[in-house]
């Protein structure tokens, strides 16, 4: 069996995690810190979403320069941009000057994460791609666990300030860790026309969107839904997380052994079952049931549709199908978090969350009838391939 855990793997996976630690302290915090400035839940869901819309328009030109350029130059200076945006916050005065700052730093965050995660996938073996996939997400899984309640806890204990300059220092560890690995991608030398998508993979990406609607909804809305029945948002998120770091490893090997249609249909019924039962939750108890969850379904769902898409396109596409695969994703949570904002906002938290049910029962829906048959016609051309290469050996 190829080797998975190699020191650049490591070091790669560890920088990821940091990223995204700081990434996630201020997604739970963000919406307090718009409150406190003076927005409503609609300027909620437009700052939140402006920020993933952003890095959308972005995503698939980084993914385009990844393959042609190479991944190390857009992991420093998109790291760098990240850490400097991060600070700015620090001078926020009001809510025109915050929606601004919230596109520039969706902008980073499509430079840096697209390179991050390209090169992660660079590193792992193509016959454990799934695993390999798990873990990695299980950086971002943890992440997500400390993530918002360390957001949470220097954000009501000390100041805003403070929090903003915490994820600056924790997002220069990021910078500093990926200087650690070795990028295995060679840059291209001859010219190659602008490849913006790779239009094999859009079935899949539109479920991948729909999926992650209601990803966009449970980060942005849950802490203020938590408030609302007086319970603890981090509760939610730890709980989520801590199922995650459970299932993620299982499932990316139950995805490389049985393929990610074996994983991806069970883990979206499951995904629509805890955003209903996050519906008609009043209090702790049903609160922890939904995240268990959301962590069984969302967790398992995510790393395999990541490894399907990357498993759709040849080795020297890896940077544009992970750029698709971020689309998708963050273009479900902007517009997850603007379009349920209004929502929320004409009607209540728990209709919000069954529009999110309904967004993942379409997702099951085109996967089940689109991209099932593209994952299965490449998995019969792979076997038959490999069996040609058998015979001429």
């Amino acid at each position: 069996m190829e080797r998975l855990w190699t020191k650049s793997y490591i070091f790669m996976i560890t920088g990821m995690f940091s990223l995204f630690t700081a990434f996630y302290m201020l997604y739970p915090t963000m919406p307090l810190f718009i409150k406190e400035k003076g927005g409503n839940e609609s300027q909620v869901g437009l700052a939140m979403g402006a920020f993933m819309l952003s890095s959308v328009i972005f995503r698939p030109f980084v993914g385009w320069l990844l393959d042609r350029f190479g991944r190390r130059p857009f992991i420093v200076w998109g790291l760098l941009l990240f850490i400097v945006v991060m600070y700015m916050y620090n001078w926020i005065g009001g809510i025109v000057v915050l929606l601004a700052l919230r596109i520039l730093h969706g902008m980073t965050w499509a430079v840096s994460t697209t390179a991050i995660q390209t090169a992660v996938t660079d590193l792992i073996p193509s016959t454990r791609r799934g695993e390999g996939m798990g873990w990695s997400g299980m950086a971002m899984t943890i992440a997500m666990a400390i993530g918002p309640m360390l957001g949470l806890w220097v954000s009501q204990n000390l100041s805003y300030n403070s929090l903003f300059l915490s994820a600056v220092v924790i997002s220069c560890g990021a910078l500093f860790l990926t200087f650690g690995a070795k990028m295995t991608f060679k840059p291209q030398t001859s010219a190659r026309r602008i490849e913006l998508f790779e239009k094999s993979v859009f079935p899949i990406t539109v479920s991948v969107f729909l999926l992650f609607i209601a990803y966009g909804g449970i980060t942005t809305y849950v802490p203020l839904y938590a408030d609302s029945i007086k319970v603890n948002s981090g509760t939610f998120f730890l709980v989520y997380a801590a199922t995650l770091v459970l299932i993620r490893p299982f499932a990316g090997k139950l995805s490389d052994r049985y393929g990610g249609t074996f994983v991806i249909i069970p883990a979206k019924v499951i995904t629509i079952l805890a955003l209903i039962v996050l519906s008609v939750s009043t209090n702790l108890i049903g609160v922890i049931m939904s995240a268990i969850l959301y962590g069984i379904g969302f967790g398992s769902a995510t790393p395999a549709l990541q490894a399907a898409i990357i498993g759709l396109v040849s080795p020297e596409r890896t940077g544009v199908a992970n750029a698709s695969f971020s689309t998708g994703a963050d273009l479900g949570i902007g517009i997850g978090a603007i379009m349920l904002g209004w929502v929320s906002q004409n009607s209540s938290y728990q209709v919000l969350f069954i529009v999110s049910a309904l967004s993942v029962g379409v997702s099951l829906l085109i996967f089940t009838f689109f991209v099932k048959r593209l994952l299965n016609s490449k998995g019969t051309h792979s076997q038959n391939s490999s069996s040609l290469s058998s015979k001429i050996g």
